[in-house]
């Protein structure tokens, strides 16, 4: 997957793209798997990078949603357990099984959470990923040792998926590619074309050459997440908000707070919202909350009131209280809910997904969450299709094994993330061994990353490799400020970038990363 390559495609496409998707986030990639996968042509683009805002920055979880289930909304638990399992088999590289504990300090919540969680089996039925069964306080302290013994009466223990938001969202857009479909990030929709009051199409500008674009297409497809309404607007400048942005601020804290193998949930926290503790690429991340906010912005902030938060309800549940200065990240996310009536609880609105068609034929896909990308692609190429006037073909994706795929992986190896692509970053290590040593010691990520990124991942800043194609500044935000100056070397060495581009890659992605560290 290389962008110079994706650009020549763009110009060499004089007519119609069947279907051209706005928005290069979960939902947009999977609306453009679902529809080169159909054999349409389909071009996407997106306005910074893959998965820049929302998409990586989850829970990393790929799971039903048990707090759905307590909200009765049995038809969304039903459908994101069906989806988990499908993604587990589809991308066995990056998905995989994780225990949950449920901690019971009260007498009646491990009857209570007990019964609901062997719904939640039954629910999942042949997906399921394993019995959930109740834990004695012997039990429940072998499982997590470092979690608070005072009180405690037991557990239960239940199984859903974890997963790479940003390393899957990579391995969509490549699976876009290898199936004849072009992807192009740093491309920004600036507008609609329209024809007869329909749309035909967008007016996008090249980020990186300044180059303007005028793309024809049969369907547009708006799938830009919290920014769903700004597209509309450009439809109709007249549109009513329908998107009610809320924000979710994830910690990441050393291994030594909970050095077991299976993650917390505490179904119930102040504001309503389940706090998680998740094992996640040899840290733990702690999480996370539902802040409404006003405004939109591809880099949001975590607030002080929000870090300040999941550390009181951390320590409440931890036997070492984790402080501002053990967190390695911070880092802050905005949730595309889709709220029409303008409510003001967001942890109450709903997160199933919103398809709707415009009087001019905009298709617009929002909400959901990335466990339900593939049926949110699925159900919108099939609307898509229909006002397109293209022909009708069936689904190929609830079988269809995205890039990377490779099972009986060795999960001590740290390149497992790439599944079958590390075969390759290993050929070069091994024609040139300098490109085998880590960035940093703190970090496990190896020069020879940094090259795969930029020749074949559409990597093109500092930011694009240590934020999304590694996971430095999430896991280690101090850590990746010091491995900056050596990516941005390695870069410019790949892109024929000069001294200059260097020292203003250093100088961004230092200011960025200094953001996600509390205060």
């Amino acid at each position: 997957m290389n962008r110079s390559e994706m650009i020549k495609c763009l110009d060499a496409q004089p007519q119609y793209w069947d279907v051209i998707v706005v928005g290069g986030g979960a939902t947009g990639l999977g609306v453009a798997v679902e529809s080169a996968s159909r054999g349409y042509k389909t071009l996407l683009l997106e306005q910074h990078d893959f998965a820049k805002g929302t998409s990586s920055r989850s829970t990393k979880l790929v799971h039903g949603g048990v707090r759905y289930l307590k909200q009765g909304n049995i038809a969304l638990v039903l459908e994101a357990l069906h989806e988990r399992g499908l993604l587990m088999q589809n991308a066995p590289h990056l998905v995989r099984n994780q225990s949950f504990i449920v901690p019971n300090y009260e007498w009646w919540d491990g009857p209570f959470y007990g019964v609901g969680l062997k719904v939640y089996d039954l629910l999942a039925g042949e997906l399921g990923l394993g019995p959930s069964k109740r834990l004695s306080k012997e039990e429940t302290l072998e499982h997590i040792p470092t979690l608070e013994p005072e009180g405690l009466r037991g557990g239960v223990i239940y199984y859903d998926g974890q997963f790479d938001d940003a390393r899957l969202a990579i391995n969509l857009a490549q699976t876009v590619v290898d199936l004849k479909g072009t992807p192009i990030n740093y491309m920004k929709v600036g507008e609609l074309l329209k024809s007869g009051g329909m749309v035909t199409g967008v007016i996008a500008e090249d980020l990186a050459s300044g180059t303007p674009y005028e793309i024809n297409g049969r369907v547009v497809v708006n799938a830009t997440g919290v920014f769903t309404d700004a597209i509309l607007r450009m439809d109709d400048p007249a549109a009513e908000n329908i998107i009610s942005p809320s924000q979710g601020v994830h910690l990441i804290l050393d291994k030594e707070f909970m050095p077991g193998d299976s993650a917390i949930m505490v179904p119930q926290t102040d504001d309503g919202r389940v706090l998680f503790a998740v094992p996640w690429h040899n840290k733990v991340l702690v999480g996370t909350t539902d802040t409404p906010m006003s405004e939109t912005t591809l880099e949001p902030r975590a607030l002080e009131e929000e870090i300040d938060f999941i550390l009181k309800h951390a320590s409440q549940y931890l036997t070492k209280d984790p402080t501002r200065a053990d967190v390695l990240s911070a880092f802050a996310g905005l949730r595309p809910l889709v709220n029409p009536d303008g409510g003001q609880n967001t942890a109450e609105v709903s997160r199933d997904h919103y398809l709707t068609v415009s009087a001019s034929g905009l298709v617009t896909i929002t909400g959901g969450k990335w466990t339900t990308y593939r049926r949110m692609g699925e159900d919108t190429i099939d609307q898509a299709a229909l006002v397109a006037g293209l022909v009708q073909t069936e689904c190929k994706t609830r079988t269809l094994r995205i890039h990377g795929w490779l099972k009986n992986l060795d999960m001590n190896d740290p390149l497992h993330i790439y599944g079958s692509d590390s075969i390759f970053i290993k050929k070069l290590i091994k024609d040139k061994p300098a490109l085998g040593k880590q960035l940093h010691p703190e970090l496990p990520y190896l020069k020879a990353q940094v090259v795969w990124a930029a020749r074949h991942e559409m990597a093109c800043s500092v930011e694009d490799i240590l934020a999304r194609r590694t996971r430095a500044l999430l896991l280690n935000a101090r850590a990746s400020i010091e491995m900056a100056p050596e990516v941005a070397k390695l870069m410019a060495a790949e892109l024929g970038h000069g001294s200059k581009w260097r020292r203003e890659q250093v100088s961004a992605y230092t200011g960025l990363a200094q953001s996600y560290l509390p205060a």
